[in-house]
């Protein structure tokens, strides 16, 4: 998790930036599933000399999660491209940089 929170503080690469918050939200996803496992659980299905179930709403929440990352991935690498293609880079110090100087001139 720490990784991943890493890359997205440091790295001023948007590419690096997006695969350091991947990394974050699977270790997220990890979290939770295991937080949803009891051990000696089965299916929450009733049956005879059955005591312990486990929850399935947390990989139900994971399942979702998983969309949602999905899409949060797809829309930072189009915004990265169309960064590129305005601003010939995808470094945020390139890009801060010609901001400055586009501010001075």
């Amino acid at each position: 998790m720490m990784l991943g929170f890493y890359i997205v503080m440091a790295k001023p690469n948007m590419i690096k930036k997006i695969i350091g918050l991947n990394i974050f939200q699977t270790s997220v996803f990890v979290l939770y599933i295991s937080a949803g496992n009891v051990s000696g659980g089965t299916a929450p299905i009733v049956g005879d000399g059955v005591a312990v179930y486990s929850n399935p709403l947390p990989h139900v929440l994971i399942l979702t999660a998983i969309v949602v990352g999905v899409a949060t991935t797809a829309l930072g690498l189009a915004l990265a491209v169309r960064i590129n293609r305005e601003w010939g880079s995808i470094n945020e110090d390139k890009i801060e940089h010609r901001l400055k100087q586009e501010r001075e001139s």
